[in-house]
């Protein structure tokens, strides 16, 4: 099927360009991964943000869609920029934001790449989509696809995956489909098997369009910021489709003539769940796969990263980095950023806090940072301890209005 006027796929391996979508969205010459490119010349920054539109869809002049095409939307996108102003200080950085991607339609930053490939998969006639997910692609592709009026398909590994994700996919009419192994062996599976069945669509990132949808993070904190391009850009990375998108996102901003600065994309990645870390550091282009992923975040316990070519990418033409957190780290900068700023993330959405305690003091001064929070805490809840039997028991009135007037002279100490 042709691609809307003036865009085409362009494999980043070997170069060869596309007119219309290869089987499996993968370069039909070197398997390679494949982004759009728009051709054309400079846009004004009315041309780009001064359009109506339905969610991320007001940015239809960056994305790959002729002008009378219909999406499929649930109105994502618009998600807050929440100035940080109680744990600057602890972290070391002035002017800190969250961008709170667990306002989005399903709880997850996975509704902008969605709505923009579930819109292609429907011009195309697909009957079935289909990913491997660890649970918020599976919960947002879910959610689209009941909107679409087509069926779901979710491979899932049999191992532990977030309830509260997998709850979400069910809810909205999924058929799940466990495979014995990883997500790695989920996707791996999925991808060896997809190309060959008509009537189906992949949704993973490697799916181009996903992508697409996913960049418009970075037109929102721009315009959020009063048109301006942050000095730095903190995210979680697992399959690494979310830092490529995003820095493809500034890199249009620039190339189109709307700015002039791009933002430095620093990727955090636990532990126990670090290929890209590991070639970064190296110096290597080649990511050698972790076996077995193990972190309590499960949105990025991922060893074999599908996008994790283009975020290299990333990484090194934005002068970037790569760190990696513990996951007694990541909990506790949850613990963080929920009690000292009410912002209620998944596990995964706190490693960048969490790698802003190691690095923060060695920011510039006036840095601008922004980090991205890509799922919303009610996702696992799970991981978050409660112990009822150990919270106060009161009796009558009389114990409760003593406890409330202790509790009263109790001073908050903002970090």
């Amino acid at each position: 099927m042709k691609i809307a006027a003036g865009w085409t796929l362009r494999c980043i391996d070997c170069g060869a360009v596309f007119e219309s979508d290869p089987p499996g969205y993968t370069c039909s010459r070197c398997s390679g991964l494949l982004e759009a490119v728009r051709e054309g010349g400079a846009l004004s920054r009315t041309d780009l943000f001064g359009k109506p539109g339905e969610g991320i869809w007001r940015f239809r002049a960056l994305l790959p869609f002729d002008a009378d095409v219909r999406p499929v939307s649930l109105d994502e996108g618009r998600t807050p920029l929440i100035r940080a102003v109680n744990i600057s200080k602890t972290l070391g950085v002035r002017n800190l934001h969250v961008k709170n991607e667990g306002q989005n339609p399903t709880g997850s930053f996975k509704d902008r790449g969605m709505t923009v490939s579930v819109t292609r998969a429907m011009q195309a006639g697909v009957r079935v989509l289909i990913c491997a997910s660890t649970g918020n692609t599976s919960a947002s592709m879910s959610a689209y696809a009941a909107r679409a009026g087509v069926r779901a398909a979710i491979i899932v590994p049999s191992g532990k995956v977030a309830a509260g994700k997998m709850v979400q996919a069910t809810a909205y009419g999924a058929t799940i489909i466990r495979v014995d192994g990883s997500f790695d062996d989920a996707l791996s599976m999925l991808l060896g098997t997809i190309s060959g069945l008509p009537g189906f669509s992949g949704m993973n990132s490697v799916n181009p369009y996903r992508l697409e949808g996913q960049k418009t993070t970075a037109f929102e904190v721009y315009e959020q910021l009063g048109f301006s391009v942050p000095d730095y850009v903190v995210l979680p990375v697992g399959n690494a489709g979310n830092i490529s998108a995003i820095w493809k996102g500034f890199k249009e901003l620039r190339a189109f003539g709307i700015t002039e600065k791009l933002p430095r994309m620093v990727g955090v990645q636990a532990d126990g769940a670090s290929p890209i870390a590991s070639a970064f550091w190296r110096g290597s282009d080649v990511i050698t796969p972790v076996q077995n992923p193990n972190t309590i975040a499960s949105a990025i316990r991922i060893g074999r990263p599908a996008s994790g070519k283009k975020a290299l990418a990333a990484l090194n033409e934005s002068n970037g980095m790569v760190l990696t957190v513990t996951d007694e780290e990541i909990t506790a900068a949850r613990r963080l950023l929920s009690s000292k700023e009410g912002i209620f993330v998944e596990p995964a959405s706190a490693a960048p806090i969490a790698a802003l305690v190691e690095i923060g003091a060695r920011l510039e001064k006036d840095a601008v940072v922004v980090c991205v929070a890509t799922g919303n805490g009610l996702k696992d809840q799970e991981t978050i301890e409660i112990n009822i039997d150990g919270t106060p028991l009161v009796a009558d009135r009389s114990g409760l209005t003593d406890l409330l007037e202790r509790l009263a002279t109790q001073s908050l100490v903002r970090a």
